[in-house]
């Protein structure tokens, strides 16, 4: 179990902001941070990965102390078991793909978990290129298998996915899922997709200037937790047209369009831009935003 009580002042893009949070992530959990930019997501990650240091507060891990600022503790970053992915890959260049995993292992640790998560990645084919000679999502798996080479306690995802293309994402997610019920991992994710915040998390917080604004299941703070459909989806509306009675909403999931009739009492409250769930109930469907 991770219990965090953090306390920083952090300088934003709108000034200064004191960041004050507590919050409790079970053992096992798939948790997602959720916000708009300069809330305290990355902030957040990076002090208790060791990478920045909180004000004041403490960080405990399954009854060990990483940081507490009245007690004088704070563990190095290489002494907290944290595997961290970030948005740009962080690869080194001149190492091929396996050189990048190998070069994490611990002094005394064996080589065969390099093996086991090259194959877990799908790397085989890949293990002897260069970062440069590799796709987007390529070099992201790697980054991944990295982030996991000295067996961690906790993985930390700093939107890995938001710069690949929808295909590769959802690929790429699957892997993550995987990833963290095979290793049996405490992750903790920070994202803006809604989609892929339902797909992977058991618990999302909602972060704003600092504050934990709400908490719960990924269906409840979203509002589906009261549907009882057939079918779910999420997307981004991209045009609205009155058609008689009724209006055509046009949704973006992914690479796709997809129309769905929605009726006045709908349509009103949605403007182009608007992210949006959408369920069938009683053969009709309903379209709710986010």
């Amino acid at each position: 179990m991770i219990v965090l009580n953090l306390h920083k002042t952090l300088q934003s893009a709108q000034g200064t902001m004191s960041l004050q949070l507590e919050m409790t992530v079970q053992k096992g959990q798939f948790v997602t941070l959720f916000g708009e930019s300069g809330a305290g997501k990355t902030s957040t990650l990076r002090m208790l990965s060791g990478l920045m240091d909180p004000d004041k507060g403490y960080i405990t891990v399954n009854g060990t102390t990483w940081f507490d600022k009245d007690r004088k503790i704070n563990l190095r970053p290489r002494q907290r078991h944290i595997g961290y992915v970030f948005q740009d890959y962080a690869l080194f260049p001149n190492m091929t793909v396996r050189q990048n995993l190998e070069f994490a292992l611990d002094k005394n640790q064996p080589r065969t978990i390099v093996d086991d998560l090259i194959g877990t990645v799908e790397l085989r084919e890949l293990q002897h290129r260069k970062p440069d000679t590799l796709s987007g999502g390529q070099k992201q798996r790697v980054a991944l298998a990295r982030a996991l080479v000295r067996q961690p306690e906790i993985l930390l995802l700093d939107e890995p996915l938001s710069a690949l293309d929808s295909a590769m994402r959802q690929k790429l997610q699957q892997y993550i899922l995987e990833v963290h019920r095979k290793y049996e991992l405490t992750t903790i994710l920070i994202s803006h997709d809604v989609g892929e915040i339902l797909k992977l998390s058991d618990r999302v917080y909602e972060i704003q200037h600092g504050r934990i604004l709400r908490q719960g299941s990924p269906e409840t703070l979203f509002g589906l937790g009261q549907s009882s459909a057939k079918f779910r989806f999420t997307g981004e509306v991209t045009g609205i047209r009155k058609a008689g009675v009724v209006y055509i909403v046009t949704i973006r999931i992914g690479n796709d369009l997809v129309k769905v009739i929605a009726d006045p009492s709908e349509a009103e409250f949605l403007q182009t831009g608007d992210k949006v769930a959408v369920a069938s109930k009683a053969f009709n469907p309903v379209i709710r935003k986010i």
